[in-house]
């Protein structure tokens, strides 16, 4: 069976259903293509299921605080299984939203794997599907690396489909994914160790955020075995796992190892090299600013590209492709500066623009920085110590803000705000003149002196 679309979607991850509907919006006939559950990573397996354990993590953390506020706590139990089965009706729900959302658009949903067969058309299953344009939105997996016994180990693709919380936790890698899940365990009640190959978290984020979470999670009872090299994985007679290490390293007892590693692009076993699309070196497909392939006609979008791995840039990329293809839009397209993310971790780090290291290295003697650190209102009242922390970073005489950072409790909803206001081109002056809402933690921001 064949049919001819003016655009064919691979993948039906936030990205490519983005851009499906927006291009139906402009009246392009679209089909969308996807093996899987409608919403991809992020909705399956990824930000939506994550946000759902950091709530119930949060919840953990304000249940040893509430006796501070008058609160007796006689007795405190914990079901993973009840939390499990709501967070899976949750993410169920949203598939529905997103079924409902492309047929209300007009998207033609096909379920299958998709295989190019040349530039302009689509294999899947028994159908032949010809196109115009083609979007690959595949995204990536999690990488597992070559250690004899990696199979004894879960991915963060696993974590969520364990049935009860491990009493014993090894979270091997350094980045937003390990720190997450080892944060959400600890405060849920696993004992959590982490392996890594380095001796900082967070590679790329600035200093003081890498620093103060490293410290607020050693605080919290998380130990850190760093400069770690893994050599192999083995199974014990009572079902756990032990680990192996460079220079006799060995950890015993292991009811649950998770593999934060990285990940890999989905870009693999669809047949590219029929259409001559170029990979780079680890297999990310290769786009220009406006999400162009080598291949006129084929474009990528999101995780599998390579760039900014983060569900809202999959779906503005897609977005601003479906303009520029079907809204008249001849320059749309995303700029990738000044993208504001945040790390799910307790606490919870928000950072957008450039770090205080990368500015420096950039722009010398003309960077100024300010900073502070503090005790957020609601965990001093109540005896804890965990530390919050603002920086910003500015360039010139006129102290324009390129970087701001900030890590504790809030850090995750204060962000969207400045991160418009340095999009914006806003000045330290701005900051300043701004008035602080009182009390609250914000404020700080506009108070750095």
């Amino acid at each position: 069976m064949s049919s001819y679309y003016d655009m064919v979607i691979i993948g039906g991850g936030s990205g490519g259903i983005a851009a499906a509907r927006q291009a139906a919006r402009h009246g392009a006939r679209c089909a969308l293509v996807e093996a899987g559950r409608l919403g991809g990573t992020c909705v399956n397996r990824g930000c939506v299921p994550k946000k759902v354990m950091w709530f119930a993590a949060e919840i953990a953390r304000t249940l040893k605080t509430a006796p501070a506020y008058g609160f007796s706590m006689p007795q405190r139990s914990f079901d993973w299984a009840q939390l499990k089965a709501s967070r899976d009706t949750y993410v169920t729900r949203l598939n529905e939203l997103y079924e409902r959302g492309l047929a209300d658009a007009g998207v033609d949903v096909i379920q299958g794997y998709a295989r190019l067969t040349d530039a302009h058309t689509v294999a899947a299953g028994e159908r032949s599907l010809g196109a115009e344009h083609i979007v690959i939105a595949t995204g990536g997996r999690p990488a597992v690396p070559q250690v004899t016994g990696a199979e004894l180990g879960i991915t963060s693709d696993g974590f969520f489909q364990l049935q009860a919380m491990p009493e014993r936790t090894v979270v091997v890698g350094a980045g937003y994914i390990a720190v997450e899940l080892a944060c959400m365990l600890n405060a849920l009640g696993s004992e959590v160790s982490m392996l890594m190959r380095r001796e900082v978290l967070l590679g790329g984020f600035d200093a003081m955020l890498r620093e103060m979470l490293m410290e607020a999670m050693e605080n919290e009872g998380i130990a850190f075995h760093t400069n770690m090299a893994i050599q192999v994985v083995e199974r014990e007679h009572g079902g756990q796992v032990s680990i192996k290490g460079r220079g006799g390293f060995r950890l015993e007892g292991v009811d649950c190892l998770i593999w934060a590693t990285g990940r890999v692009p989905n870009s693999a076993d669809m047949n590219l090299d029929a259409t001559g699309v170029e990979l780079d070196e680890n297999g990310f497909i290769v786009t220009d600013r406006f999400e162009n392939t080598n291949v006129q006609g084929i474009y990528a979008i999101g995780d599998v590209t390579g760039k900014k791995a983060l569900t809202p840039v999959a779906i503005a990329a897609g977005r601003r492709l479906a303009d520029r293809l079907f809204g008249g839009m001849a320059e749309r397209h995303l700029e990738y500066g000044n993208i504001p993310t945040v790390v799910f971790t307790h606490p919870p780090i928000g950072t957008v623009g450039m770090t205080e290291e990368e500015a420096c290295m950039v722009h010398g003697n003309a960077v100024n920085v300010y900073q502070t650190r503090f005790t957020a209102m609601s965990q001093a009242a109540a005896g804890d110590t965990q530390a919050s922390a603002m920086k910003l970073v500015t360039l010139g005489p006129e102290e324009r803000v390129i970087g701001c950072h900030v890590i504790g409790a809030g850090a995750d909803e204060m962000l969207q705000g400045f991160a418009v206001a340095i999009r914006m081109g806003a000045t330290k002056r701005d900051f300043d003149d701004t008035v602080a809402i009182h009390p609250t933690s914000a404020e700080e921001m506009v108070t750095l002196r």
